[in-house]
C-alpha cells in the first residue's frame, strides 16, 4: 500500500499554530494548488487543500511563511470524523506533512524578504515526528476552531 503526495502551491491565509495538551504544535493551513489545465473560460482554476504540520516543522511554518507563500509538502492523505454540534457525522480529508519545503525566502514579521537580500536559498526542510508518536496524542479543539 502506498498513500504520498507532493505538492507546491501557496498558502491562503496565515498558518494557524496550536499545542495539543501535551504541548505539541500543530499547524493548520490551506494551500492553493494550481491545476494543470484551463477551464472552458481560459482561465487556470485552483484546488483548495486542507493540510496539516506537527512539530518544529508546524512552529517554522507559522514563524516563516505567510498568506502567499509559496511552499512544497511531501506527505500523506488522512480522513478523520468527529460529531458535529447538530448531532451529524463530519468526515474531513487532509494532507499531513511528513516535509515542507520553503520555496521562497522566510519573512520578516509580515513582510517577505527582497530577492535581492536571499544570499543563497537555505533549505527549511524538517521532518515530522514518527507517525505512531501523533497518533497517540489527542487534539484539544473544539468546533468552534473547525474550518465547516
Amino acid at each position: 500500500m502506498l498513500n504520498r503526495i507532493i505538492l507546491v502551491g501557496r498558502l491562503t491565509a496565515d498558518v494557524k499554530l496550536k499545542y495539543t495538551q501535551s504541548g505539541k504544535a500543530v499547524a493548520n493551513f490551506t494551500l492553493a494548488v494550481n491545476r494543470p489545465f484551463k477551464n472552458a473560460q481560459g482561465e487556470t482554476d485552483a484546488d483548495f487543500i486542507m493540510c496539516q504540520a506537527w512539530g518544529k516543522q508546524a512552529e517554522n511554518l507559522a514563524q516563516y511563511m505567510g498568506k502567499g507563500s509559496q511552499i512544497g509538502i511531501d506527505g500523506r492523505i488522512q480522513t478523520r470524523s468527529y460529531e458535529g454540534q447538530d448531532g451529524k457525522r463530519v468526515y474531513v480529508t487532509e494532507v499531513v506533512a511528513d516535509n515542507v519545503q520553503f520555496l521562497e525566502p522566510k519573512k520578516q514579521g509580515n513582510q517577505q524578504q527582497p530577492q535581492q537580500q536571499a544570499q543563497h536559498k537555505p533549505s527549511y526542510t524538517q521532518q515530522a515526528p514518527p507517525q505512531d508518536d501523533r497518533q497517540l496524542e489527542p487534539l484539544d479543539i473544539s468546533d468552534d476552531d473547525l474550518p465547516f
